[in-house]
Parts: C-alpha cells; structure tokens; sequence
C-alpha cells in the first residue's frame, strides 16, 4: 500500500487533459524479406535521395496506404 498521496499537493479536479501532438509514435521492429535485386535498387534509390533506405521503405508504405 502507498504511503504517500499526490492529493496532499496537487488539486486533480482541476486537471486537464493534454494533446502532446509533437511526440513520435510508437514503432514495431519487423522482418520483412525482399530478393536482393529489389533491396539493392531500394538503396540505390535511396542513396539518390541521401536518406536511409528503411526511412525510403516507411515513406513509400505510408505514401501507398495513405492512397488506399
């Protein structure tokens, strides 16, 4: 059992919930196979791009869902 009570300090009553919309969501780390030919071009294009090919993958799946 606690010991302590925040409600010797702090008033909830008047709390109020906060959007923090600046926070990154939550990611999932996958698996995902692709024949070597098609993740070499991937990296060549993302090289193009001067970004990391997994962040090309991420807005090309998002880009594609979004069109959905």
């Amino acid at each position: 059992m606690e010991k302590n009570d925040s409600s010797d300090y702090i008033d909830w009553k008047q709390a109020q919930s906060v959007l923090m919309s600046s926070l990154k969501p939550s990611t999932k780390t996958i698996s995902l196979r692709l024949p070597e030919g098609l993740l070499d071009r991937i990296k060549i294009e993302a090289n193009k791009r001067d970004m990391p090919y997994q962040s090309l993958i991420k807005v090309w799946l998002a880009d594609d869902v979004r069109g959905l």
